[in-house]
């Protein structure tokens, strides 16, 4: 105790600490301005070195003299009388709380740097975004060319070597934004912007195209084209071509150009024109749209009958109809579920490396045959032709969570959001995978970010609601799930949160609701409100009945929310082997 008291009385300790103070604010100020004068990298760590070896060295010196107005003396010199240790004390009070002070400045500088470089970072250097290129024609009817165009350049330019290429759904959300480039740049996580405009005037084309550096907006390449209508192709190739040399990437070894293109082979461009009509209105995503869609493609077929990619676009399309739409009518479900399996082989018959052909099937097997294991294996032979189709890995990881596999899942899910951002449902798909793996807090921060992209979106608010059930807060539940914009994922959210809240008589009419007016499109769900309900008969009768339909919904059992719960019952395994999922603790990769 005298020690520490005679330490004390020679201000030692606080010497001590003004010299960690000291070292540590200079070493920070070595670190960051070093760099800036090309200082090696080992000048901060010998800094360190040395000042360690120098504190022991410090301290005596502390112990040993004291400053006086006289100047340094032996502290043995001094008589107690005339000590000032006392006021040497508060001034080194003084210098320890500026020394901190500027360590402190130096630190969250330093940390505010390393977020600005880290956002920087995060967005690649080659990495870019086509904005819908505005339609100057002055005729609406001439939108679909001018997108067209938009998404043959996404598509040539997604064959470039290490080049990051967004996905079509997130950069027309740009469409007409008085968004600067450095905002769009930001939310779509690109370092750069390609625009312009097309003109389409009888025979001739006029397309304009600036290539812009979205952090400063600044004009990196940028050209325009007068040119026949005959020319189109080449003209799109040109722009491909000085893009990509402004960008410097190349084409990926092995890649032929146009392997993944959307041109009709003949180079046929009336065909090709129709094909654009068809794509323009199957993305109203309505029963009428899709059928228009249909009829397109099929001319672009007639016009071209080797044109694969028409006959994959078609497959899709006759698809969707039954399996998204209401087709009521068994008959003509049947026929166009047959349509689309002939039109998806003579797709792949035609073009065996063709991506949208594999997707195309991989849709058929996943929702026409629940044949996960089929699907999967042509979302993967997709994903390997066109691997910056956002399409082909948001698909991947719903199989991979289907089949247990949810850290991979989530993985797939998080690959699809860059590629994607600015789609909702990529994040409320990725949200169930987490969900799934318990990991609650990530769940609500992206529902928020679904949310914040598009507040009216389908499936967000259920989504949360159902989190705040398994939460234990089901009166948060019941508000969330009021807010669901879509009647029947709110109708079945509202059920669930009500028999969490104990409101027994709403919970039953809400469930008797389901049953009555989406018996057969919603039979899945009603099984999950069954699970939540803890009747496991009931449950398993409505998941057989999902299953008679083809419930897009009953591959997910192994990870959706309630039914999840049933994996150990020896009729959750039997119902998995029959949609061809293995037991629970066969699958692999499991988390």
């Amino acid at each position: 105790m005298r020690l520490f008291a005679e330490l004390k009385r020679r201000n030692v300790l606080r010497a001590g600490v003004l010299y960690i103070g000291a070292v540590w604010a200079l070493a920070q100020g070595i670190a960051q301005l070093g760099p800036s004068f090309g200082a090696p990298e080992w000048l901060v760590r010998g800094f360190v070195v040395a000042a360690v070896i120098g504190f022991p060295f410090w301290l005596a010196f502390a112990w040993f003299y004291e400053w006086t107005p006289q100047g340094l003396k032996r502290e043995s010199e001094i008589a107690a009388d005339a000590s000032i240790t006392r006021s040497t004390g508060r001034k080194l009070d003084f210098w320890i709380i500026g020394v901190l002070a500027v360590a402190v400045i130096l630190l969250l500088t330093d940390r505010f740097a390393m977020r600005k470089s880290d956002a920087a970072a995060a967005i690649a250097d080659k990495s870019i975004a086509v904005l819908p290129l505005a339609n100057d024609s002055g005729d609406k009817d001439q939108q679909y060319f001018s997108d067209g165009l938009s998404e043959d350049l996404i598509n040539a330019l997604s064959q470039f070597t290490g080049l990051k290429v967004i996905s079509r759904n997130s950069s027309f959300q740009f469409r007409d934004s008085r968004d600067d480039s450095r905002t769009i740049g930001t939310k779509l996580g690109v370092a750069h912007l390609l625009e312009g405009s097309v003109r389409r005037v009888g025979d001739m084309v006029r397309v304009t195209a600036e290539l812009v550096n979205a952090a400063d907006s600044r004009t990196l390449w940028s050209q325009r084209y007068d040119r026949p209508y005959t020319d189109l192709f080449a003209l799109q190739d040109d722009i491909t071509r000085q893009v990509a040399e402004a960008l410097k990437t190349k084409l990926l070894e092995g890649t032929a150009t146009n392997a993944q293109s959307d041109r009709p082979p003949s180079g046929n461009l009336d065909a090709y024109n129709a094909y654009l009509q068809g794509v323009f209105v199957a993305r109203r995503n309505t029963d009428a749209g899709m059928r228009e869609a249909i009829a397109h493609y099929e001319e672009a077929i007639r016009l071209d009958p080797h044109y694969a990619l028409a006959y994959a676009m078609l497959a899709r399309a006759e698809m969707t109809l039954p399996t998204v739409f209401s087709v009521t009518d068994r008959n003509e479900r049947d026929a166009l579920i047959t349509k689309a399996r002939a039109a998806v082989a003579t797709a792949l018959a035609l073009q065996p490396d063709l991506g949208r052909a594999h997707q195309s099937r991989a849709f058929i097997l996943q929702v026409g045959d629940l044949d996960l294991i089929g699907a999967e294996t042509e979302y993967r032979r997709a994903a390997e032709l066109a691997p910056q189709d956002a399409g082909n890995v948001f698909s991947l990881g719903i199989v991979n969570a289907s089949f247990g596999r949810l850290a991979e899942a989530a993985m797939f899910g998080r690959q699809a959001v860059a590629l994607d951002p600015l789609s909702s449902i990529n994040y409320v798909y990725l949200a169930r995978t987490l969900r799934a793996l318990g990991r609650y807090d990530e769940v609500e921060s992206t529902l928020r970010k679904a949310l914040e992209i598009n507040p009216m979106g389908a499936q967000t608010g259920c989504e949360l609601a159902i989190l705040q059930i398994l939460r234990g807060n089901a009166a948060a539940a019941i508000d969330l799930a009021q807010r669901e914009t879509d009647p029947f994922w709110r109708s079945f959210a509202l059920t669930l949160a009500h028999f969490s809240h104990g409101d027994q008589a709403e919970a039953d009419a809400g469930l008797e609701g389901l049953i009555d007016k989406y018996g057969d499109s919603g039979a899945f769900q009603i099984a999950q409100v069954y699970a939540l309900r803890k009747e496991s008969d009931k449950m398993f009768e409505w998941l057989d009945r999902g299953l008679s339909v083809r419930d897009p919904g009953v591959p997910t059992l192994r990870y959706a929310a309630f039914v999840m719960d049933y994996s150990a019952d020896p009729r959750f395994v039997a119902f998995a082997k029959k949609i061809g999922l293995p037991p629970v603790a066969d699958a692999k990769t499991m988390p």
